[in-house]
């Protein structure tokens, strides 16, 4: 029995970092290679249309495979990215020509899936959204190094405050570096809301004299100015981005959001942007801020890796679940489980949401928060973290796909609702005691 050929016009590419094996056909002159050069993609593009190809596939080998696929697709072939997963299991000594045969016969018989890839607005967020989180790692660095040298020095900052780089912290060491050595002179510019008093700041901050240290210090120092500098910048091309990209659609600036005083700001969020109005905006009506346990991060972490377009390709939840890799992967012979453990892998969106569970599983009530619990119970917090996950992901799939609103049996109350229901609780009570009527308040019946 031989399999159907589905695809009979088509092609295999194996992906490289200095050459591109291409194969049309299973004999050995249907093998070229190709350099990595943009004239030599033009050539191979050019190659291929000679020879009548009109569907290709190839490995997501690293970043090697991007300039060589836009140039494919520039050029009108179906091309589809597999995952290497896919293309292994190949008999013999592996070389780079069995490579790319065996992709052109697993292509042409059509045993092959194309991974999911974002559309080239989402593809230019992701860009500056990935960037701005390696920005973000090095400027975490920089402040260990800024700590060392401190603690290095005597001056025990980090014990004082919970953030050397917070508002204390700032001014602190900017005036250490510009030369101020008196702890009492540096303690006074303590934030009023630090925990700390003066005095006990005043003592953890006295100079040893080393004047090494010191220079080390003052380089780290502005290398994290200058990374904060470059965080800025693009936290202002990512605004600007989103504006432009909700500007031009009719459907999505004319969303005004409600604001959510009660959402807390991370330090690391994206500064001068209203994220809730621009999320609003940008999918559509749908308020995924409702959500407890969904902050500016988780936001930008779904329109930069996925778009409001990408996860729209899904046909199901269970499909958006399981490309994160937050779906059990049941393995089943005999019609026995043989087991059901999550697949390996962590996408930035994955650790979003996994980021957000653990959020809600910090929340003491709420519907998201008491599902946590009741896992959380039978089976652990790292379990509980991941089905409150993918619990998370099937219902802003629903909202942005089918247009459900979140409304959860059981609605998570903020800090000042329970006040202000505390408040009106007394009131009555208080009222009923001394038999107060509304005329004596000043308020009239209708």
């Amino acid at each position: 029995m031989s399999l159907e050929v589905v695809n009979p016009n088509a092609a295999g590419i194996d992906i490289g970092s200095r050459s591109h094996w291409v194969a049309i056909g299973q004999d050995a002159q249907d093998v070229k290679e190709f350099g990595v050069y943009s004239e030599d993609n033009e050539a191979l593009c050019k190659h291929l249309t000679e020879k009548g190809i009109i569907s290709v596939a190839m490995e997501s080998t690293g970043t090697y495979w991007q300039n060589l696929f836009s140039t494919l697709v520039s050029h009108g072939f179906d091309v589809i990215l597999v995952n290497g997963k896919q293309t292994k299991n190949i008999k013999g000594k592996k070389t780079d020509i069995k490579d790319c045969q065996w992709i052109q016969k697993l292509h042409s018989l059509g045993l092959l899936s194309s991974s999911f890839l974002p559309d080239s607005t989402t593809d230019i967020i992701r860009t500056y959204s990935r960037h701005r989180q390696n920005l973000i790692r090095q400027s975490s660095r920089t402040v260990l190094k800024v700590q060392k040298y401190l603690r290095l020095m005597n001056m025990r900052l980090d014990v004082v405050v919970n953030d050397i780089v917070g508002l204390t912290g700032v001014k602190i060491i900017s005036d250490f570096i510009a030369g101020e050595r008196s702890g009492k002179e540096l303690a006074k510019n303590r934030h009023y809301n630090c925990r700390k008093p003066e005095e006990e700041i005043a003592k953890a901050l006295q100079y040893n004299g080393r004047e090494d240290y010191m220079f080390a210090l003052k380089h780290e120092w502005n290398t994290y100015l200058h990374i904060q500098k470059q965080i800025e910048e693009v936290d202002s091309e990512i605004k600007k981005l989103l504006e432009d990209i909700i500007d031009k659609d009719d459907n999505k600036k004319q969303h005004v959001a409600s604001p959510k005083k009660h959402k807390r700001k991370n330090k690391n969020t994206i500064k001068g942007t209203d994220m809730n109005q621009i999320a609003y905006q940008y999918f559509e009506g749908v308020d995924l801020m409702e959500i407890e346990g969904v902050n500016d991060a988780t936001i930008m972490a779904i329109i930069s890796e996925i778009g409001l377009e990408g996860i729209r390709k899904f046909g199901a939840s269970k499909q958006f679940t399981a490309w994160l890799r937050l779906a059990p992967n049941n393995k089943i012979s005999g019609g026995k489980v043989l087991s059901h453990h999550l697949p390996k892998g962590s996408s930035r969106l994955k650790i979003a949401f996994r980021n957000a569970a653990n959020a809600i599983g910090n929340q003491k009530e709420g519907h998201l928060a008491d599902f946590f619990r009741k896992i959380n119970y039978k089976k652990g917090r790292a379990t509980a973290i991941s089905a409150t996950a993918r619990k998370l992901a099937v219902i802003i799939w629903n909202m942005l796909v089918k247009g459900e609103s979140y409304n959860p049996p059981t609605k998570y109350m903020y800090l000042d609702e329970k006040r202000r229901l505390g408040l009106v609780k007394r009131i009555k009570k208080q009222i009923d005691k001394f038999e107060i009527n509304p005329e004596q308040l000043g308020f009239t019946t209708t």
